[in-house]
């Protein structure tokens, strides 16, 4: 099974040091040129400011590339991209504008503060997995109905929907390699009196829960 971790949504955030201020973006993207034209976005949005150091990478291909834009080489793109090989982040772009308060920071202060700025970025981006899943149905009596969602939990899986009617109806989706574990699982709970049914299966993202 192939997965890859890519960011939920877009993100901006912002903080100062030592009157400098560094303002992060995060995007999801899908090509080279996507993620080109997001950096000229901002280049031309900051057209003010003293750098605009970027990174990305993609899944495709495994691209990676980065810009110290003007900063001493190796104290701003490379230590924004690490994050995103630290958190195995893909199909990502990241900015990150400096408007440069007078005060020098040295090269370990600008390491310091652009690794900061990309990680601030990615945290308020949030982190998705991409996989394929399995989504299955759950029809279970109430008095199951928490059991049921805990062990979907335990299996990786992700809720959906609930349809309540005499008995409640758990919608899930389960990693594919999840499936056959869980539904024994569900056997043994209710003494073969609750199955999980397979409704389909597709690829798609989901936010994971840290």
């Amino acid at each position: 099974m192939t997965e890859y971790y890519i960011p939920t949504a877009a993100s901006e955030t912002e903080f100062v040091e030592k009157r400098s201020r560094f303002i992060g973006h995060v995007w999801r993207v899908e090509s080279e040129a996507e993620a080109r034209a997001r950096i000229e976005e901002m280049k031309k949005r900051y057209y003010d400011a003293r750098h605009n150091c970027w990174c990305y990478r993609l899944h495709e291909g495994g691209v990676e590339r980065y810009s110290d834009d003007g900063e001493p080489q190796g104290t701003a793109g490379q230590p924004m991209l690490n994050v995103f090989q630290r958190e195995n982040i893909e199909n990502v772009v990241c900015v990150s504008t400096r408007y440069f308060g007078g005060i020098l920071l040295g090269a370990g202060g600008l390491v310091r503060a652009y690794t900061q700025s990309a990680k601030d970025a990615l945290d308020a981006a949030g982190i998705s997995v991409v996989r394929r899943w399995v989504e299955v149905e759950v029809p279970c009596p109430y008095p199951l109905f928490e059991r049921v969602r805990l062990e979907i939990a335990s299996a990786g899986g992700v809720e959906g929907d609930h349809v309540y009617a005499e008995a409640v109806t758990v919608n899930a989706l389960l990693p594919e390699g999840a499936v056959e574990a869980f539904a024994a699982r569900m056997t043994e709970l209710s003494a073969g009196t609750v199955s999980a049914e397979l409704v389909g299966e597709a690829w798609k993202d989901v936010p994971l829960q840290r």
